[in-house]
């Protein structure tokens, strides 16, 4: 039997810790490990700001703030880490606004802290200045495209040590996560895998030699980036970049839009504005315009994925059968059936 079932059946024997899956540390002791680590002989606060997939915290010592997050346990390697800050470094010498890694007192940019589930690893990052903003006008997002757009020039064929997105991992895997909380006799579910199937051919359509490949960040959209006074803006959250076709980017952003966007003109406005500033730097070939709005409804399949992955620490909140019908009817199946069912 258990140490901490024996334990807890006895009153002769201390109470051991019970196992546990997940935790949220303890502010006033990460403050106190950053203070040793980082900020020595300077007061330090920490607060909550975020418990997702990782937990954000807002620093602030030296009258300056900063970001430190506590990846969940497992969720990625030190070797997927680092990757993602060598991007991120890569991005920063190349005068892209990024909230970028700072090292510890010691130049180490990784710490391990042994949480109750085991040893978790957390990095410390600048502060993004500015505001998320929900909804903004096309000249913000001709901006936001040209962005991208110099991101994909440092990006292209600069392959990190992480995942490649391919159909497998986008669709495929994605859609078996999703089958664990959505029946197979659901009206929803056999939609999702008559679109599989479709998207599924598409991505063997595909011509790969007209797609550009590289380093992804697969996650820009508002809740990702700040936008200061000046109307600079940031980017973050990189915790989802690996290797693949560039134009998933711009699938994902534009997908967003749609979602957040209303107005079918002002939609329409501001996609284009989007994709007039990206190509104001760089070209996207007629084959990447061709398949972003494909790969946009693949996005979604892949963050349902990620939800079904994470229900035991993040998405329990709201995620169940009643949640996929809603957001496969009102926004899957909508996007697809705007997007997708007028190209074919």
């Amino acid at each position: 039997m258990p140490d901490y079932l024996i334990s807890a059946l006895t009153t002769k024997l201390p109470m051991s810790h019970f196992p546990v899956t997940s935790s949220n540390l303890s502010t006033r002791h990460i403050a106190d490990f950053l203070k040793q680590t980082y900020f020595p002989n300077v007061q330090v606060s920490c607060r909550l700001l975020k418990a997702g997939i990782s937990h954000t915290y807002l620093i602030k010592a030296r009258e300056e703030k900063f970001i430190f997050r506590i990846y969940a346990l497992n969720w990625r390697s030190e070797v997927e880490i680092n990757e993602e800050l060598r991007l991120l470094l890569h991005l920063k010498e190349n005068h892209i606004p990024v909230s970028y890694p700072l090292p510890d007192t010691n130049e180490r940019f990784i710490q391990s802290l042994g949480a109750p589930e085991g040893m978790r690893l957390a990095v410390m990052f600048s502060y993004a200045a500015g505001e998320k903003q929900f909804n903004f006008p096309p000249d913000l997002h001709f901006q936001i495209g040209s962005l991208m757009a110099r991101m994909h020039l440092l990006t292209q064929d600069f392959h990190l040590d992480r995942v490649t997105y391919t159909s497998q991992e986008i669709l495929i895997d994605s859609l078996n996560h999703v089958s664990e909380f959505l029946p197979d006799n659901t009206e929803e579910m056999a939609l999702m895998r008559s679109m599989q199937q479709f998207l599924l051919e598409e991505f063997d359509k595909a011509d790969e030699s007209q797609l550009r490949k590289g380093a992804v960040h697969l996650d820009i959209w508002f809740d990702n980036l700040v936008i200061d006074n000046a109307n600079k803006v940031t980017l973050f959250d990189f915790d989802f970049c690996g290797n693949g076709w560039l134009c998933l980017d711009l699938a994902y952003y534009i997908l967003q839009v749609h979602s957040i966007e209303r107005d079918p003109e002002q939609c329409h406005l501001k996609v284009d504005n989007f994709l007039k500033g990206y190509e104001s730097v760089t070209a996207i070939s007629a084959e990447e315009k061709r398949i972003i709005p494909m790969l946009g409804v693949s996005l979604y399949f892949f963050y349902l994925g990620i939800q079904s992955q994470r229900f035991h620490d993040f998405s329990n909140v709201f995620f169940n059968e009643v949640y996929l019908k809603r957001f496969i009817n009102l926004l899957v199946k909508k996007y697809f059936d705007t997007a997708v069912v007028p190209q074919h």
